[in-house]
């Protein structure tokens, strides 16, 4: 394709969007001039399907709830009053209570400040907030954010390390059942390495969990320090404009105000029925054309900034945990999928750009570029050249390799990062996720797999506590056919042979 074509091209696709600062560019994806007229009726029928969930809809019918992590940034579109009233309040509570740690009103042991922040989740409850913290986070923050985000013990007391002293150290533990077992082994180890240090938890300790639940219950019991709500109709890889994401930003310090502002006005700006004018809709789009449909290629992401390193995780629960369903919704078994990876530009030009260039075509890019490079001026490396000139070198130069030899790819980019662009990124990828959800016709908001593996861990602990007690029974059992056979589970030999050799290795 000639510079002149590419040009012409590139005026016709481009999407801007000064109200959020964004700018996204599908002119290297490969499609043909007809492919937006031809898909044009079925991305109209995504748009009613998305104003039906916002009106609140069942939009989840395998669990029969209503969906509405948009509310969370405009209580005003919440279908009933007592929503849109309790999304209001726990805003404002969540403010409030942040001004309360950060003035030393709620403090640690001999009225210490808490200075350090600890956040204990898994999955959604764990990744939004990260990537927030990460993303916006500076040696200026009113708090400093640690995470227990798996149940690896040696993970935990690596954490536990960096920490230092626990004393003034405040404690988020968030799950909406309150029994998601990572989440509660956490809060056990730090319960455990709080008495250790000879403070008492509960004085240290926030939870965010759903009314009633197992955690909501040991909170109160407790006397924890306060708990903020989980609902229903928020999925935890869409819960990072809830308590979930909201309340260590604001304990960090961070502005969540902007980053709510920047949701909502990207909301409201994807809900634009023209779909060259609404990037999520062209975005999902072309997550259509790229996999056919059918998850046929991977989407690497390429954001070239450092803040957004941990941008491209995030996305891969959101997006595969939304996309990855083996059902659709009429129940016909399609084994939909998207899967998404990536790390950051330039770091990627010495790992697995030659391959994207010249190796495998299983894949289309999504470049991120920010357009400022930091706050003040930046040094001259070269004469009239900064490491920022060649850090857009770097992406500018890839596009246009990758592109050369017929490898799609698109560019998102934004003025600058800051927590209204973060917050518009967040709800730019929650709402393609809805729309092409619907395009390929599946729920985007359940997850039997993950439940699914959930169920059969919970097998394996229990086969081990069989295996446990035959042991002591009869210590000199070795055999893992005889083991497995003893104890009723003939079909389940590998397992035990796995469980033997873990028990041994303690």
């Amino acid at each position: 394709m000639t510079s002149i074509n590419t040009w012409k091209r590139f005026e016709h696709y481009l999407c801007h969007c000064p109200a959020i600062g964004l700018w996204l560019d599908v002119s290297r994806m490969n499609f043909d001039d007809e492919y937006l007229a031809r898909m044009e009726p079925a991305i109209q029928g995504t748009l009613i399907a998305m104003q039906n969930l916002e009106a609140g809809g069942i939009a989840n019918p395998d669990e029969g709830r209503m969906v509405g992590h948009y509310w969370l940034r405009d209580a005003s579109l919440a279908p009933q009053e007592e929503l849109r009233q309790a999304i209001e309040e726990n805003i404002t509570a969540i403010k409030d209570f942040a001004t309360t740690i950060h003035t030393g009103t709620i403090s640690g042991p001999a009225n210490q400040p808490f200075k350090k922040l600890l956040i204990i989740g898994i999955g959604g409850s764990a990744l939004g907030p990260q990537f927030v913290a990460d993303a916006l986070g500076s040696s200026n923050d009113r708090m400093i954010p640690f995470f227990l985000d798996n149940t690896d013990p040696d993970g935990m007391d690596r954490v536990f390390s960096q920490i230092g002293g626990l004393s003034d150290c405040l404690v988020v533990v968030i799950s909406k059942s309150g029994s998601t077992k990572e989440t509660r082994n956490g809060m056990l180890e730090a319960q455990a390495a709080w008495s250790k240090a000879g403070l008492v938890f509960s004085r240290h300790a926030v939870a965010i969990t759903g009314k009633g639940s197992q955690l909501d219950k040991l909170a109160c019991s407790e006397g924890w320090i306060a708990r903020f709500p989980m609902w229903d109709w928020v999925g935890g890889r869409t819960s990072v404009t809830s308590a979930v994401g909201l309340l260590p930003a604001a304990l960090q310090g961070l502005d969540i105000r902007g980053l709510l502002a920047g949701a909502r006005q990207c909301d409201a700006l994807t809900r634009q029925t023209m779909t060259t004018r609404n990037p999520a809709a062209l975005m999902a789009l072309m997550w259509y054309y790229a996999t056919g449909g059918c998850g046929s290629k991977d989407m690497v992401m390429l954001p070239y900034k450092d803040r957004l390193l941990l941008f491209s995780r995030y996305l891969q629960q959101l997006i595969m945990e939304s996309i990855g369903k083996q059902f659709d919704l009429e129940g016909k078994k399609v084994n939909q999928g998207l899967t998404v990876y990536g790390n950051k530009g330039s770091t990627d030009q010495h790992a697995y750009v030659q391959q994207l260039r010249e190796g495998v075509h299983n894949f289309f890019v999504t470049f991120i570029e920010v357009l400022q490079d930091r706050a003040e001026a930046s040094l001259e490396v070269e004469p009239g050249v900064t490491s920022g000139d060649f850090l857009f070198g770097f992406l500018y130069g890839t596009r246009q390799a990758l592109s050369e030899q017929g490898r799609d790819s698109m560019t998102i980019t934004v003025e600058r990062l800051d927590a209204h662009t973060i917050g518009a990124l967040i709800a730019l990828f929650e709402r393609t996720v809805g729309l092409y959800a619907s395009l390929i016709n599946i729920n985007a908001y359940h997850q039997p797999g993950v439940e699914a593996g959930k169920r059969a861990a919970g097998d394996v602990i229990e086969l081990q506590r069989k295996v446990q007690t035959l042991l002591k029974e009869n210590p000199g059992m070795t055999s893992p056919e005889e083991i497995a056979s003893a104890i009723g589970s003939p079909d389940q030999v590998e397992t035990v042979y796995a469980l033997l050799r873990r028990i041994n290795a303690k």
